[in-house]
C-alpha cells in the first residue's frame, strides 16, 4: 500500500482544492504518472504517484479543500503496475464469479454490458498500438466514458493540455452539443445549485474558484492595510508609435518577436525606479525593504482570473528579451502552465487595461509591492502645440497607484512624470540603460 499525499506547494501555500481526478478507483497507475490536479491560490499543480499499482481508494472528492501532507488517495502497490495488477484482477474476477450466482439477472446483464464495453475499449487501444498509428491516448476516466457514449474516437480529439491528456471538456468540445453535455456531466454539489430564485427573480449561483477567492481576499486586504492613492498623467504616444512603425519589421526579422509597447514601458519604469528607489520597496513590519533588483510583474488576464507573472532582471534585458519573455509568460498563463516560481517575487507591476478599451482607471496595488502603473487605451485627442496651434495626437492616460505610507506624493508624481518624459522621447531610454 502507498499513500498519495498533498505535496509541499510553496512557502505561502498550505492548502489546495481538488480540481480534477485523473485516475479513479481500479485504474492502473505507473510510477511518476499524474493522478490528480490541485488548484492552488496561484497555479494548478498536478500530483504524481510514487508507486506503480492500482488506485484502491480516493479519500477526497473534486471540489474538496485539502491541506499539505493530507492523504488523498491509496495505491495498492505492485511491481511496475503490471504483473501484480493482473493477478489482482484475476482474483477479483474469480470472486465476482462466485458472487454473481447470488445476484439477480438484471444485475448480471448490467455487469456483462460494462465488461463488454471495457473489453471493446481495450481492444481499440491494442489495435491502435499495434498499427503504430500513435501511442495509447492518455485520457481521464470521465473523458473515456463520455467518448464511448458519444461514439468518439479519443485519438481524434484535440486537447489544450500541455501533457497531451484528453479530458472531459475536450470530448465535450469535440461534440455538437457542448453545453448540454457539460450540464449532464458536471458534478452535482449541494453548496452550488445551478439556479435559484430570490424574491421571485431568476438568478444563477456558482461557487467561487479558489483563485478567484484568493484574488478577492488579497485585493480587499491591500485596500484595508495600505494607504493607497492614485496619481494621473497623460502621454503623447506620437514618437513611440513613429519609432515602432519604422523599426517593427526589422525588429521582427532580427529577433523573431513583435515590437510592442510593453518593452518601452518596462524600460521607462526601470529607469524611474532607479531614480525613485522607494517606489521599488516594500514594508516589512517596521522596516522598509529597498530592492536593488528590477523584477517587473506584467498583469495577464486568463479565464480563471488575473495573474501577474514576473519578468526578471529587466535592467539587464534588452527590448527583444523583454518582449520575448512577456510573450512566453502570456502563453504559459493562457495554457495554464505557469509555475509558482513564475509568480513569486516582483518589485513593481504594470497592468494594461487599454487592451480592453479602458480609458482611465485606478489600479489596485499588488501587495506587498507599493507601486503599480496602469496603462490605458490610446485615443486621438486635440492637443495644444503652442498658444496658436493644436493637433490631434495619439494620447494615453496613465495612472500610478502607490502606498502613501512610504512613498511621498512628490516622489509618486515625479516617478510618473519621468515615465511620461521617457516615452515621449524614446531615444532617451537608450541613455537611461
Amino acid at each position: 500500500m502507498a499513500e498519495i499525499k498533498v505535496p509541499e506547494l510553496a512557502e505561502s501555500i498550505t492548502e489546495g482544492t481538488i480540481a480534477q481526478w485523473l485516475k479513479q478507483p481500479g485504474d492502473e497507475v505507473e510510477k511518476g504518472e499524474y493522478i490528480v490536479e490541485l488548484e492552488t491560490d496561484k497555479v494548478n499543480v498536478e500530483v504524481i504517484s510514487e508507486e506503480a499499482g492500482v488506485i484502491k481508494e480516493l479519500k477526497a472528492e473534486e471540489g474538496d479543500t485539502v491541506e499539505v501532507g493530507q492523504v488523498i488517495a491509496i495505491v495498492e502497490a505492485g511491481e511496475g503496475g503490471g504483473d501484480t495488477s493482473s493477478e489482482d484482477k484475476k482474483a477479483e474476477e474469480s470472486k465476482s464469479e462466485e458472487k454473481s450466482k447470488e445476484k439477480s439477472e438484471p444485475e448480471e446483464k448490467q455487469e456483462k454490458e460494462e465488461k463488454s464495453s471495457d473489453e471493446k475499449e481495450k481492444q481499440q487501444d491494442e489495435k491502435q498500438e499495434s498499427t503504430g498509428k500513435k501511442e495509447r491516448t492518455i485520457a481521464s476516466p470521465s473523458a473515456r466514458k463520455l467518448a464511448r457514449e458519444k461514439g468518439i474516437d479519443l485519438s481524434d480529439v484535440s486537447t489544450v493540455d500541455p501533457m497531451g491528456r484528453v479530458r472531459k471538456q475536450d470530448v465535450e468540445a469535440h461534440g455538437s452539443e457542448k453545453q448540454e453535455k457539460k450540464q449532464e456531466a458536471a458534478p452535482k454539489k449541494q453548496d452550488a445549485p445551478a439556479a435559484k430564485k430570490d424574491d421571485g427573480k431568476p438568478v444563477t449561483r456558482e461557487k467561487m474558484s479558489r483563485r478567484r477567492k484568493t484574488i478577492a481576499n488579497r485585493l480587499v486586504e491591500v485596500q484595508q492595510t495600505a494607504a493607497m492613492l492614485t496619481t494621473f498623467n497623460e502621454i503623447d504616444m506620437t514618437n513611440v508609435m513613429d519609432l515602432r512603425k519604422r523599426k517593427k519589421d526589422k525588429f521582427n526579422e532580427t529577433h523573431d518577436v513583435r515590437l510592442g509597447f510593453m518593452s518601452f514601458f518596462t524600460k521607462a519604469v526601470v529607469a524611474a525606479l532607479k531614480k525613485y528607489p522607494y517606489v521599488n520597496a516594500e514594508i516589512d513590519g517596521e522596516e522598509i525593504v529597498l530592492k536593488h533588483y528590477y523584477d517587473v510583474g506584467v498583469a495577464v488576464s486568463t479565464e480563471d482570473g488575473l495573474v501577474v507573472p514576473i519578468v526578471r532582471d529587466c535592467d539587464r534585458k534588452n527590448f527583444a528579451e523583454i518582449e520575448q519573455e512577456i510573450v512566453n509568460l502570456a502563453k504559459k498563463a493562457k495554457n495554464k502552465k505557469l509555475q509558482l516560481s513564475d509568480l513569486q517575487g516582483g518589485s513593481f507591476t504594470i497592468t494594461n487595461g487599454g487592451v480592453f478599451g479602458s480609458l482611465l482607471s485606478t489600479p489596485i496595488l499588488n501587495g506587498p509591492q507599493v507601486g503599480i502603473l496602469g496603462m490605458h487605451t490610446i485615443q486621438l485627442r486635440p492637443v495644444a502645440i503652442d498658444a496658436e496651434r493644436s493637433e490631434n495626437r495619439p494620447m494615453m492616460y496613465i495612472a500610478m497607484s502607490y502606498d502613501h505610507r512610504i512613498i511621498d506624493g512628490s516622489d509618486a508624481v515625479g516617478f510618473l512624470k519621468m515615465v511620461k518624459e521617457l516615452l515621449e522621447n524614446p531615444e532617451d531610454l537608450l541613455l537611461e540603460g
